[in-house]
């Protein structure tokens, strides 16, 4: 009787059945990160072009800081709102370390769970081979126990090895796309950051 993929999992063993449970897990956390940053990165790009838009259009300390305020997604204006409201500094020296150490925050902030998309990009399809192996290790052991290669005798531990084979690389291929374009768009936001803190520490000095 031809089965499913479903009830091949169900009647996977216990093994391959929590290989599969681990994998999910990677799966599924994955594309909820996947969709979360999307989301912030996304709202923290079209904050930043606004404030950029403000802060070309008119520097009056007063109407960037009510801009900045508005934004809380992106790290420019995380970053001068920041050192803004350490109060009044002359000492350029200060500023830039004020400037690098809110800068660090922010980079925290971009780089927040891009490592679980990497570790499951790296590490799921070797998950998924554990349960291939093992699948395939069922099938040798059928054999051994029914005395004959038929394919009734092989085809459920080699279809619990594809199914693990096929579960490793459906979480780690969607992640592996996604680490590296976020870590792009990521390394974009750091390096626009870091420039326009010349800018921040140009305009607190000159106001100071």
């Amino acid at each position: 009787m031809e089965q499913t993929a479903i009830q091949l999992v169900l009647n996977a063993g216990l093994i391959v059945k929590i290989v599969l449970s681990i994998l999910l897990f990677f799966s599924v956390f994955s594309w909820a990160i996947i969709f979360f940053k999307y989301r912030y990165i996304s709202k923290a790009r079209k904050e930043t072009a606004e404030f950029l838009a403000a802060f070309r259009s008119s520097r009056k300390p007063d109407a960037l800081f009510a801009s900045a305020k508005r934004h809380r997604l992106s790290p420019i204006t995380n970053v001068y709102k920041a050192v803004v409201s350490e109060g009044e500094m002359t000492d350029r020296s200060e500023v830039r370390r004020a400037l690098k150490r809110y800068e660090a925050l922010e980079v925290s902030k971009l780089e927040n769970y891009l490592g679980f998309l990497a570790t499951t990009g790296s590490s799921t399809p070797f998950i998924g081979l554990f349960g291939t192996v093992w699948g395939i290790m069922n099938a040798f052991r059928n054999i051994g126990a029914s005395g004959a290669a038929s394919l009734a005798v092989v085809a459920p531990g080699i279809a619990e090895a594809l199914i693990a084979t096929a579960m490793g690389l459906v979480a780690a291929i969607p992640a592996v796309i996604a680490y590296n374009y976020y870590l792009g768009s990521t390394r974009r936001m750091i390096v626009e950051m870091e420039d326009f803190s010349e800018e921040i520490l140009d305009l607190v000095i000159g106001k100071g």
